[in-house]
C-alpha cells in the first residue's frame, strides 16, 4: 500500500509539474509509467484522467477572479465578450481532432520512442523561436485578433501528438503569430481551461466505470499531489518566462528524450 501512495503521489507531483511547462506532462507521464512500472492498471485505467483533474483545479483556482469578470460581463461587455470568443475559437481545432482521432492517438501515438523524438525536436523548435528576431505586436492575451485565436488552435492540434507538449505549441503558435513571451504563455493558460477539461471529460466518458473505488484514496492522493505543484507552476511560469526565456525548457527536453531514447536502446 505504501508504494501504490508513492506512486500515486509521484504521478500526481509529475502531472502537475509539467502541464503547464511546455515539456509534455503526457510524454512524462507515459515515460514514469514505461520505465518504473507505473501502470495505470495498478490503480484502474482512469487514474491519469483524474489526478488530471488536480492540475485543471489550481488553474481554475488562480483565475477564479478573471473567470468571474468575464463570466458575468461576457453579455454587456463587448470586451470580455470578444475574448471569450477568441478562447472558444482556439479551443475548436482540438477539440473536433482529438474527438475523430482519439482512437488513433491512444494506440498509435501513445509510444515511447514516439514521445521522446518529439521532446527533442520539440526543443529544436523551442530554441529556434525563442531565438528569433520577433517584433511583438501584442502583450495582452486578451487583445490578440480572433483569426490569431484560431491561428494558435490549429497550431496546438499537433500537441495531439504525445511529447509534443499542449502548452508548448500553443506558446510557440502564439509568439509566431505577433504575441510576445509572457502574453503567448498567459494564453497558454487561458487555453488550457477549455481544453483539459474537454479532454477531462472526453476520457472519462471513454474509461467511465474502470476506476475501482478501493482506490479512491490513490487518486486522493494524487490529486493533492497534482494540485499544489500545478499551483506552483502556474503562480510562477509568467514571471519566470518573461526573465528567463523558454532556455531551461529546451535543455530539459532534450535531457529527457536523450535519457529515454538510451533506456529504449538499452532495455527496451
Amino acid at each position: 500500500m505504501l508504494l501504490d501512495l508513492f506512486k500515486a503521489a509521484f504521478l500526481g507531483f509529475i502531472e502537475g509539474l509539467t502541464e503547464y511547462l511546455p515539456v509534455s506532462s503526457t510524454g512524462h507521464l507515459l515515460l514514469v509509467e514505461h520505465f518504473f512500472g507505473f501502470d495505470d492498471e495498478d490503480f484502474g485505467k482512469t487514474f491519469a484522467v483524474l489526478i488530471q483533474l488536480g492540475a485543471i483545479a489550481a488553474l481554475l483556482s488562480i483565475y477564479f477572479r478573471k473567470l468571474l469578470l468575464l463570466a458575468t460581463h461576457m453579455f454587456t461587455d463587448e470586451y470580455a465578450r470578444r475574448f471569450v470568443i477568441g478562447v472558444l475559437i482556439a479551443f475548436l481545432p482540438a477539440a473536433i481532432v482529438g474527438a475523430l482521432a482519439h482512437g488513433f492517438i491512444k494506440s498509435v501515438l501513445f509510444n515511447p520512442w514516439i514521445i521522446c523524438f518529439s521532446l527533442i525536436a520539440g526543443a529544436a523548435v523551442l530554441y529556434f523561436v525563442d531565438h528569433l528576431d520577433l517584433k511583438p505586436r501584442y502583450d495582452e492575451a486578451t487583445e490578440f485578433p480572433l483569426k490569431m485565436y484560431l491561428g494558435i488552435g490549429l497550431i496546438q492540434c499537433v500537441s495531439m501528438i504525445p511529447g509534443v507538449s499542449r502548452a508548448g505549441a500553443t506558446i510557440v503558435g502564439a509568439m509566431l503569430l505577433g504575441a510576445d513571451r509572457r502574453s503567448a504563455a498567459e494564453f497558454s493558460f487561458w487555453l488550457a481551461m477549455p481544453t483539459m477539461v474537454g479532454a477531462f471529460a472526453y476520457d472519462l466518458y471513454k474509461g467511465g466505470g474502470q476506476m475501482s473505488t478501493n482506490n479512491l484514496i490513490l487518486v486522493a492522493v494524487g490529486f493533492v499531489s497534482s494540485f499544489v505543484f500545478g499551483w506552483i507552476v502556474v503562480k510562477t511560469f509568467l514571471g519566470f518566462v518573461a526573465r528567463h526565456g523558454f532556455g531551461l525548457f529546451v535543455w530539459w527536453r532534450v535531457a529527457v528524450g536523450t535519457l529515454g531514447l538510451i533506456g529504449l536502446a538499452l532495455f527496451g
